[in-house]
């Protein structure tokens, strides 16, 4: 047999916080593995290094024709 959650006790059921002060309440008794920030993605990767072959430098080599 599932049982409820047990409820803030200034609150039957599935009431929303009214106050501040209420809201302040049921967040105090959320647990710490939920509140704690976690990162969404990964740690970035080192990127590897930049470089411009033959076939990249063919495309921009009249560029300044055009300019």
């Amino acid at each position: 047999m599932d049982t409820e959650p047990e409820s803030p006790p200034h609150r039957p059921g599935n009431q929303l916080p009214e106050t501040l002060d209420e809201l302040i309440a049921d967040c105090a008794g959320i647990p710490p593995e939920l509140t704690h920030h976690r990162p969404v993605l990964p740690t970035p990767r080192g990127h590897a290094p930049w470089r411009v072959d033959e076939a990249c430098h063919a495309q921009v080599a009249d560029l300044d024709e055009y300019v």
